[in-house]
């Protein structure tokens, strides 16, 4: 039996294990920094498998790192289990329906990405142990990537400097290899603190937090047109303080998304956003405090292991579904709104070409492996898999586990996170990953091209850009 054939077996031979984890962390959905249900699921199928199990890592309660084997090379492979506010809904189910109103659901699809990514460090481990070969497995449980740049505090302390390479995957509605940039993320609040009057009486001796905020929003605006193309601000209040327009407000609170396509633009934009808060307090007379709550990098795929992986999706061969994954698919497709579908196309030129993805915009379920398309363009959304990126050759796939045109962030993305649609998904992820993990074992020589290449496009090597005072918190922010 083959390399290949084996990855696939190990993983079928264990997939109730697989789906159950993904199935049980999709019915207990928790939020960035409070996945302790979700973390302590997929910890105990770790242990079960003869993983040595490190919970707590880089002083985060819900982050571990579960480890197998001896000598290098050192893989890693990278689990999320995080879910979104207010994104409750009833599983396989084509209208919406929360399981509960205004609680949190699995609307990325965390659930399937963490038991998928367990999946392949399960089976790689597996193929250790059958062949006798030296190697680690190292599982890392990554915790709040929606919300808190979990990656990028784990980062910041050292957790991922031991690995040879780090492999990962995202549910999507195709499956490929993803091979472009994404944008760097600094998350500030601007607090502004005034002085309340009453705003008819004596509106004289008041100094308003309120009136700051919108200067400094203004001073924003007009800042748009002064920086690259590609850089994106936005922000939301967090305090307006107070309800009563007859009140000079003396508290406020914006909470800002500085984005730019590396980390070395934000800081240019950055010390600027400051200046403009700064004049704002200076104009009403308020004081200011600055506050970093977290950031992330910019992701920086390494070519030499997206080809490997890329090479190792196309001879599995994509995703042969279920009949009840296509019938569901089919009684989903009604829900997704014409905008929506509008979308497919430009989706699926990220994994490859014009030509190709014209030819699959009719379809509803799409299992096709497509190989590595490399893109030079710089995708307008943030991964914290970028911190990653900056220290360990990294590669990382998507699988199918949701039909084309499914919104992200969307009732009907938590509909399928619990479906065969995502059960086949990222038990094919699994056997990718795993896949692709055996080549670098085999192959040495690629991890060493790998290594060299991340070197020449970090020069300087990685500095986290999360300061070091800023501890990481509990969020409902999405990124």
């Amino acid at each position: 039996m083959g390399v290949k054939e084996s990855i696939c077996e190990f993983v079928e031979e264990k997939k109730d294990l697989f789906i159950g984890v993904s199935e049980q962390v999709w019915k207990n959905p928790e939020l960035g920094f409070e996945e302790f249900k979700s973390s302590e699921i997929i910890i105990n199928a770790l242990i079960r498998e003869g993983f040595q199990v490190e919970r707590g890592i880089a002083g985060i309660g819900t982050a571990f790192r579960g480890t197998f084997g001896h000598g290098s090379p050192v893989i890693g492979f990278l689990g999320e289990y995080d879910a979104l506010p207010s994104l409750s809904q009833q599983a396989m189910t084509a209208v919406k329906q929360p399981v509960s109103e205004g609680a949190a659901g699995h609307g990325c699809g965390h659930n399937a990405l963490g038991a998928g990514s367990l999946a392949a460090a399960v089976a790689f481990k597996d193929y250790l142990k059958k062949t006798g070969l030296p190697g680690t497995v190292v599982y890392l449980g990554c915790p709040a990537e929606e919300s808190g740049c979990g990656k990028a505090f784990m980062a910041r302390e050292g957790i991922f400097d031991p690995l040879d390479a780090a492999l990962t995957w995202h549910p999507d509605s195709c499956t490929g290899i993803f091979a472009a940039s994404s944008l760097a993320d600094y998350c500030v609040l601007f607090k502004f603190k005034g002085v309340s009057a009453h705003a008819a009486s004596s509106p004289h001796l008041g100094r308003s937090a309120l009136d700051a905020a919108e200067l400094m929003n203004v001073g924003v605006n007009f800042l748009r047109e002064h920086i690259i193309d590609q850089a994106r601000i936005h922000y939301a209040f967090l305090d307006t303080g107070g309800s009563a327009p007859n009140v000079v407000q003396d508290s406020a609170t914006l909470y800002y998304y500085i984005r730019a396509p590396k980390n070395s633009q934000i800081m240019e934009i950055y010390p600027r956003v400051v200046k403009i808060a700064q004049g704002a307090a200076m104009m009403t007379e308020t004081t200011l405090t600055i506050e970093v709550k977290s950031a992330l990098s910019d992701y920086i795929p390494n070519q030499i292991l997206s080809s490997v992986m890329g090479e190792c999706n196309l001879e599995l061969g994509g995703i042969q579904f279920s009949r009840q994954a296509e019938e569901f698919a089919a009684a989903m497709a009604d829900s997704i709104s014409a905008e929506d579908k509008g979308t497919i196309f430009e989706h699926l030129t990220m994994y490859c070409d014009p030509e190709t993805a014209a030819s699959y915009t009719d379809r509803v379920l799409l299992g096709k492996a497509f190989g590595y398309y490399p893109l030079s363009c710089c995708l307008p959304g943030s991964t914290d898999v970028g911190d990653v990126s900056y220290i360990v050759p990294t590669a990382q796939m998507v699988a199918t586990t949701a039909i084309l045109g499914t919104p992200e962030h969307s009732w009907q993305l938590t509909s399928q996170a619990n479906s065969p649609i995502a059960h086949e998904g990222l038990l094919y992820a699994g056997k990718v990953m795993a896949y692709t993990a055996c080549r670098l074992l085999e192959e040495p020589e690629l991890l060493e091209k790998a290594k060299a290449e991340l070197k020449a496009a970090v020069p300087g090597g990685y500095v986290c850009p999360i300061p070091p005072e800023v501890m990481p918190e509990a969020q409902s922010q999405p990124n």
